[in-house]
């Protein structure tokens, strides 16, 4: 990471800190598919600020919502341009399903709760519509369906898809139904808003990494019955989380790390686990645990003891 990036990094800290948020330390110890982790009351987010979104892999944006999703979080991207061009403040894009913003349009909806209202999308600009908002107002004035759209120079069938939350408008369509109801009828974009689950992304990644780590391997098997994701682009290696008991585990390998690099990973988990309200553990396969540390260390012999989540916290 260049000195500019570690800049606009810290930049995003400051502004969460301000806003009220608690601030994870920022993710160098290793290449990291987020920078930094932050939470407010129920609301927890995992940020990756990244000049250019064009440059983010689907690899890194899949495993960033895996992540996310796994201990309920939203993520973001906080961008200034998309293949050189520049993205518009107050404006929500995508990349590979992962929303990005830019740092003026962070700074408002932190510091000032203003939340944009348009989404960038591939054939232009379009505003989510309350669907419920409008069919209240139109009976309210005593219009149909059909005299509404009209006004607006849209089909009945448009029109009924808005109130049925079954389409989204173009800016020109919100303004006019703005016009022509007098009420606001766009919804504003929730950054922090969790991601909805995908399951099958989970099972997939799962697969993938287990068969290139014997230790996360073992563990799995103990954990056969719970949600048990591998990472590769994180400080750790592995999240576990039992839904039912509302425990999250958040878990490293101590495998081939330098002593300073395995220090600062395991510092870097420490301060995730406070953020996500999760367990810090490390696997310590062969290895001397970190001295004067805080996180749960695991050997290989204990492993075989693993029989439930709560076994890897008691020991």
């Amino acid at each position: 990471m260049t000195c500019r990036e570690t800049g606009k990094v810290k930049a995003a800290e400051a502004i969460l800190k301000e806003g009220g948020f608690i601030v994870s330390q920022q993710c160098r110890s290793r290449p990291s598919c987020f920078d930094l982790a932050a939470r407010k009351q129920e609301s927890l987010i995992f940020i990756k600020i990244q000049s250019d979104i064009g440059c983010v892999s689907p690899f890194d944006s899949l495993e960033l919502r895996i992540i996310s999703e796994q201990v309920s979080a939203a993520s973001l991207f906080i961008s200034e341009k998309t293949r050189e061009k520049p993205l518009e403040d107050d404006t929500v894009y995508s990349r590979y399903n992962v929303l990005a913003i830019t740092p003026k349009t962070f700074e408002n909806i932190v510091l000032k709760e203003v939340h944009p209202l348009i989404q960038a999308g591939p054939g232009g600009y379009y505003v989510e519509i309350d669907g419920e908002a409008i069919k209240k107002r139109r009976q309210e004035l005593g219009l149909s369906v059909g005299e509404v759209a009209e006004k607006i120079g849209i089909s009945r069938r448009t029109l009924y898809g808005y109130e049925r939350g079954m389409a989204k408008a173009s800016v020109t369509a919100a303004y006019n139904l703005l016009c022509t109801l007098g009420i606001p009828v766009a919804r504003p974009v929730n950054i922090f808003e969790k991601p909805q689950s995908h399951r099958k992304h989970f099972i997939a990644k799962a697969r993938q990494m287990f068969v290139r780590n014997k230790l996360m391997q073992r563990i799995f098997k103990k954990l056969s019955g719970c949600n048990f994701v591998a990472v590769k682009k994180a400080p750790f290696d592995f999240v576990v989380t039992v839904p039912e008991e509302n425990m999250k585990i958040i878990g490293g390998v101590a495998d081939n790390d330098k002593e300073a690099a395995l220090n600062r990973r395991v510092a870097e988990i420490l301060s995730l686990s406070k953020i996500v309200q999760a367990h810090p553990i490390l696997v310590t396969e062969g290895r001397e645990p970190p001295l004067d540390s805080e996180i749960t260390c695991v050997n290989g012999e204990e492993i075989s003891k693993i029989k439930r989540p709560e076994d890897l916290c008691k020991l």
